[in-house]
């Protein structure tokens, strides 16, 4: 006979093993800092997916979205000045087909 105590025991486990998969789900990316002859800081993002990714690469509230094909490295995405530091930079990456309004368009 299973008591209440078990079961809610039975449950949390459940609940943990379900929200612990999901963090699997995102996309493995590597993301590369450098600073150009310039001193001006820069960034790219590596795919380490077999998917295709849709990214951003935003600093000082300008996003500049692109398409990451799997395995495939970004170009390099430079700063306005010499002022910015990587900290300056956010990137976000997630699956292009989970965001078909930037699938490429068909003629």
């Amino acid at each position: 006979m299973v008591t209440l105590k078990m079961q809610v025991k039975i449950f949390i486990y459940f609940i943990l093993l379900v929200f612990s998969t999901s963090v699997a789900a995102i996309p493995k990316i590597l993301v590369q800092y450098q600073r150009s002859v310039k001193n001006i800081a820069e960034i790219q993002v590596t795919n380490q997916t077999n998917e295709a990714l849709i990214c951003y690469v935003a600093i000082d509230g300008h996003k500049m979205f692109f398409r990451l094909q799997a395995l495939q490295p970004s170009q390099w995405y430079r700063a306005t000045g010499p002022g910015f530091n990587y900290n300056s930079f956010s990137t976000w990456c997630d699956y292009l087909f989970l965001h078909p309004k930037y699938l490429p368009k068909k003629n």
